[in-house]
């Protein structure tokens, strides 16, 4: 079968330890995301406060990416992956034991980013295990990883009944210490490190153009994905009604749609070219959340943003498919460039929708300035940004 030959080409081992780093460090980045009800509740949240709440740890993970990518390319994913998955547990026994303000939780949430830097640990490990030919399949499998969103959206609700949210985070930390242990013995790096070259490689991705075009195209595919996989739960428990477990799984089963249509995404790309499918993906994100942005009835905006969310996941897949035949040597270090622009896209959209919430009274408006930002940007990228390498890496 083309897929298991696919797979065998490369190192499984590194893959699937590629996969389980990104599956709990996304379960730990989204948490506060998915008990963002029970938080609210807890602290007589305003719509804004909720944005800001769950949208924090996407920025944590933007602050952390790059230097974590840095290191990643430095001294390999191996080692630095274990060393920030241990790290995770600080901000996690904080919320255990001490998350009884807003302000605490913000800092929690910013310590969160060492989980959501995770991108430039797993990819570049997936990358380098594999050839090629292969790097649509290996980035997506690596990459639907983020289906730990779904984990912990559909299950930290149920949980939060019994154990109270605070517990919650507390339940989690064997489960990262496990998971790293596991990762250090399945994990290999694939290429000498050589951090010598690493300054001028780093700068010289800044004055790559083709580094802006792909953070510009990321911020809205991965900040599309993991701001609504972290906000979801309280649009529709606010805007719906839903019980605060009822939400957690609507919330869910969109991430779902997001999560495993990643590697499809992928797929698809390494045969009929990255950027001729993006060109199809950001007029049909911007259809689905315009739907989204008319409020209609609970099962027509469940159907628009599971839709929404799976186009959203599958140009995740394309834009890493493009991304390591571009910049091959330098894989950890646009990994984490690339995926802190995803990041802050992350934070923006959440804060975006709760602080027009406060203005307007309605999540109108905030999905509607989403759908214009994905209608605009294929035909901006398609005026400056010229394809080549067989229409998969574009250039200037």
């Amino acid at each position: 079968m083309p897929l298991l030959h696919a797979l065998r080409s490369g190192h499984w081992q590194s893959l699937l330890a590629a996969w389980l780093h990104f599956e709990v460090s996304f379960m730990t980045w989204v948490l506060i995301g998915a008990l963002g009800v029970f938080i609210a509740q807890d602290f007589g949240l305003t719509a804004t406060q909720k944005g800001f709440l769950v949208a924090v740890p996407l920025l944590g993970g933007s602050l952390f990416r790059i230097g974590i990518g840095v290191l990643s390319d430095q001294y390999g994913p191996r080692r630095i992956g274990f060393t920030s998955m241990l790290l995770t547990a600080v901000p996690l026994a904080w919320a255990w034991q001490a998350g009884e303000s807003f302000a605490q939780m913000i800092g929690v949430g910013l310590l969160l980013g060492v989980a959501g830097a995770s991108f430039a640990v797993s990819l570049p490990l997936a990358s380098r295990a594999y050839p090629l030919a292969h790097q649509g399949l290996a980035m997506g499998v690596a990459g639907s990883g983020n289906s730990g969103a779904i984990v912990s959206i559909a299950l930290a609700p149920l949980l939060a009944v019994t154990f109270g949210w605070h517990g919650v985070f507390g339940i989690l930390i064997p489960v990262v210490v496990i998971i790293a242990a596991v990762y250090w013995m399945l994990a290999r790096d694939h290429e000498p490190m050589d951090g010598s070259t690493h300054h001028r490689e780093f700068a010289a991705l800044l004055r790559e153009p083709d580094t802006y075009w792909f953070c510009a195209l990321y911020a809205i595919t991965f900040g599309g994905f993991v701001g609504l996989s972290s906000y979801l739960s309280i649009f529709f428990f606010d805007q719906y009604g839903l019980s605060r477990v009822e939400a957690g799984w609507a919330a869910a089963a969109c991430a779902l749609a997001g999560s495993f249509s990643r590697p499809v995404g992928g797929f698809i790309a390494d045969r009929s070219g990255g950027l001729r499918v993006l060109s199809l993906l950001y007029p049909a994100i911007a259809a689905f959340t315009g739907v989204a942005s008319v409020l209609f009835p609970f099962p027509v905006a469940l159907a628009a943003l599971f839709l929404a969310m799976a186009c959203l996941g599958m140009g995740n897949g394309v834009i890493f498919q493009v991304v390591p035949q571009r910049f091959r040597r330098e894989i950890g270090t646009i990994s984490g460039l690339v995926g802190a622009a995803g990041g802050i896209g992350g934070f923006l959209l959440p804060s975006l929708l709760g602080l027009f919430k406060d203005l307007s009274g309605t999540y109108t408006t905030g999905f509607a300035i989403f759908a214009a930002v994905c209608t605009l940007i294929m035909p901006v990228v398609m005026v400056f940004w010229r394809p080549g390498l067989q229409d998969m890496i574009p250039r200037i």
